[in-house]
This record gives structure tokens, C-alpha cells and sequence, in this order.
């Protein structure tokens, strides 16, 4: 437990170091394209269920409910004019480093649920999945991210909890990378 979170500590300073001008640039341009602020701060599941505002870039307009992209009647009409962009390419993730720098999320684990998914709260909480920090990235984001049904979400990170390893986080990170470099499994 004390080498990942090193290890998040270190990745995410770095990140951040190599990132900064990227990540100025895009919250310059959220400024520009839409009004409101560039970041979004969601409420997120955390360890152990307890809520912690998690920073996003802001992809959608600022009056959408605070829902599932999926639950939206129509997702593409509430996307700022980046957004779509933004959520493709993964950008609208960076700010996230901030929450594993604080310690409300790792790399690698179970992405953080909404805090009105009740269906995916319950699952993960029966699972014990709810011990796990959640992640920035984690094996159900590489078997399928925003096209898996809940039940096999939840299926995929018990599975990851079963046999988290720091070569297996690891592992994905570097599938992570492959599909956010070929824009794979994004839907919304």
C-alpha cells in the first residue's frame, strides 16, 4: 500500500511537471468556448463510500444535472463546444492528478461512482469493492469503459481487487494509454 501510493505521489508530480502548459491551455480554452469555470468539481464515491469533490474540465454546459452521461436524454446537446473533445482525448480527466496528489484517488483502481448511482454504489459496497481508492484508470475502463453494463463493471473490478499488484497497475497504465491514444470505447 505504501509503494503505490508513492508510486501515485511521484507519477502524478511528474505528470502534472510535463503537463502544466497542456493544462493551462485547456482551461484557457474552456474559459473561451463556453461560460463558467474550466474545472467541474464532481461529487465522487471515495474509499469506503465517503464523498470527495472530484475536478474535472468542464465538457458540458453548466446547467446539466449532475447524472450519468448516460441517463441524459440526449448527451451531445449538453457538451460545451470542446467537450466532445475533451472527453475523446481524455483531457477533461487531467485535473484528477490533483485528487490522487490529496489522496482521494490512486491511479489505479475502481473509477470513482457518482454519488447518486445507487445501482453501482450497492453492487461495489456488497463486492467489497468500497475498500479500494479509486482510480484514475482501472481494469474495467480497459475491458469496455463507458460501454459495460453495471453488473459487469462491478464484475471486473472485483476481479481487480482479487489481483491488484503494482505490476498489474502497471499493465493498466499501459493499456489505458493505448486506448486513450486510439480514442477507444467512448461513447459520450
Amino acid at each position: 500500500m505504501v509503494v503505490k501510493r508513492l508510486f501515485d505521489v511521484i507519477v502524478a508530480l511528474f505528470a502534472l511537471c510535463i503537463l502544466a502548459i497542456p493544462i493551462l491551455v485547456v482551461s484557457v480554452l474552456v474559459k473561451l468556448t463556453s461560460r463558467g469555470p474550466a474545472f467541474y468539481w464532481s461529487d465522487r464515491v471515495g474509499r469506503n463510500n465517503a464523498i470527495f469533490k472530484m475536478p474535472k474540465f468542464r465538457s458540458m454546459l453548466i446547467d446539466t444535472p449532475a447524472v450519468a452521461t448516460h441517463l441524459l436524454q440526449d448527451p451531445k446537446s449538453v457538451l460545451t463546444p470542446i467537450g466532445d473533445f475533451l472527453r475523446k482525448s481524455s483531457l477533461d480527466e487531467l485535473p484528477q492528478l490533483l485528487s490522487i496528489l490529496k489522496g482521494d484517488m490512486s491511479l489505479v483502481g475502481p473509477r470513482p461512482a457518482l454519488f447518486n448511482q445507487d445501482d453501482l454504489i450497492a453492487l461495489r459496497t456488497e463486492q467489497g469493492v468500497q475498500r479500494l481508492v479509486p482510480g484514475l484508470t482501472g481494469w474495467a475502463q480497459i475491458n469496455g469503459r463507458d460501454e459495460l453494463p453495471i453488473p459487469h463493471k462491478v464484475e471486473l473490478d472485483v476481479e481487480y481487487m482479487h489481483r491488484q499488484s503494482f505490476w498489474f497497475d502497471i499493465e493498466i497504465l499501459w493499456l489505458t494509454a493505448l486506448k486513450v491514444l486510439k480514442k477507444e470505447d467512448v461513447t459520450h
